[in-house]
């Protein structure tokens, strides 16, 4: 087999389109989800692998701008819809493409790639590792209560149309991003993604409501989520409800929110389906153990330009460090880099000066926005300390105090 990787032809779109559906197990998608996607793809950064005349893999990318420590937005290439045909696994097709977009993605001065896994193991190999996590709860509404922070009782909740409602919840999100490492600007387009809900998807839940929260009549926060209602042979409710969304600018209009869904009529289960691991629930609620939390990662980081990446973000405490990388697949970052920076800002270079620690380009992207610590790289053995003592203040400074969030798919 000759494997050819190839900028997707538009005349193609279709065929590459319904290969990543087969690959993902042949799913029927709703048409607003496919014309949503088929509107946000870039063409620019999507790739075919071809056989012969055969399509056998599919690849793309969108251009993000991500939120890190520090607050700035950096370029990110969001690696996306990638698929392998059944017939071709394990003979070197998603090597191939990979290879192609991080080279692309490097000719364009992006320092980072980011994407989700369908599968934890397959991008380790090619320098990504997991730098977020998410929480997912299943609260008992009928044996959880809210605390009211100072101000609650200012805050008024009200329903609101779908779409009517969607500027003022883009607002409330864009006021958000700048404070939260891992964070997309949303870029035309993505606002529909917040929105859309087939009714083919919803599995005996209702359409997607919205109430807002206002003070003073502006618009503090948001909250989406849909009821199914359950009834047993006694007739009595055990109704649940999801959660899409709830954000905030203020704890007390996050506290409005998560009390209007816990208290919603005839539902028993409210599941909160995507919160930050810090997210102000854990702290409100009387008794977090019958909220049944469940952790998983989310969001993979890869320095794609190992100096600009590291450039790009602050940190928390003056540092002053020599690592030296291990990139087998990007071999360009190899090498001892020297970083120098604080809160105000940092510059990364290459250097011949001895290392204070070693490690590899996974570890970097793991830590990189702050929620993970390279002391727990560490203690796995994936970071060695070479100069006694570097590795406390080195992890100190890449930390967040802010716990960094993947909001939504891609």
């Amino acid at each position: 087999m000759t494997t050819e990787v190839r900028k997707l032809d538009k005349a193609h779109y279709s065929q590459w389109y319904d290969n990543l559906t087969l690959a993902f197990g042949g799913l029927h998608e709703a048409e607003e989800e496919r014309a949503l996607w088929d509107e946000l793809v870039e063409f620019d950064r999507a790739f075919a692998a071809w056989d012969g005349a055969e399509l056998i893999g599919t690849a793309s990318g969108f251009a993000f701008r991500m939120t890190v420590p520090g607050g700035a937005p950096v370029p990110a290439n969001g690696v996306t819809m990638v698929s392998v045909a059944d017939t071709h696994r394990r003979q070197g097709v998603l090597t191939a493409m990979m290879r192609r977009q991080l080279d692309e993605v490097r000719a364009l001065g992006e320092p980072l790639s980011v994407l989700t896994a369908s599968e934890a193991p397959i991008y380790g190999r090619f320098g990504y590792e997991a730098a977020t996590r998410m929480v997912r709860a299943r609260i008992d509404a009928h044996r959880v209560r809210v605390a009211a922070p100072e101000g609650t009782e200012r805050v008024r909740v009200r329903r609101a149309g779908l779409l009517e409602s969607l500027p003022a919840c883009e607002a409330v999100y864009a006021a958000l991003v700048p404070g939260r490492p891992g964070l997309f600007a949303r870029q035309p387009g993505w606002e529909r993604l917040g929105v859309l809900d087939p009714e083919a998807d919803r599995a005996g839940f209702s359409a997607l409501r919205v109430v807002l929260a206002e003070r003073d009549g502006e618009v503090v926060g948001f909250t989406r989520f849909q009821v199914k209602p359950v009834w047993d042979t006694a007739g009595t409710p055990h109704g649940e409800v999801r959660v899409r969304n709830l954000e905030a600018l203020d704890p007390a209009a996050y506290a409005a929110l998560l009390r209007h869904v816990l208290s919603l009529d005839l539902m028993e289960t409210v599941e909160l389906s995507r919160t930050p691991v810090d997210a102000p629930w854990q702290a409100l609620v009387s008794d977090v153990r019958r909220c049944r939390p469940t952790l998983r990662e989310e969001l993979y980081v890869r320095l794609v330009d190992v100096g600009a990446a590291l450039a790009a973000r602050t940190y928390q405490v003056p540092v002053d460090v020599v690592v030296e990388v291990r990139d087998d697949f990007c071999p360009w970052n190899e090498g001892r880099w020297r970083l120098r920076g604080g809160p105000e800002g940092a510059q990364c270079v290459r250097t011949e000066d001895a290392a204070d620690l070693a490690l590899s380009v996974r570890e970097l992207g793991g830590a990189y926005l702050g929620g993970t610590s390279l002391t727990e790289f560490a203690a796995a053995g994936r970071v060695r300390e070479l100069r006694a003592g570097a590795l406390g203040p080195v992890s100190l400074a890449f930390g967040s105090q802010v716990a960094p969030f993947l909001a939504h798919g891609f």
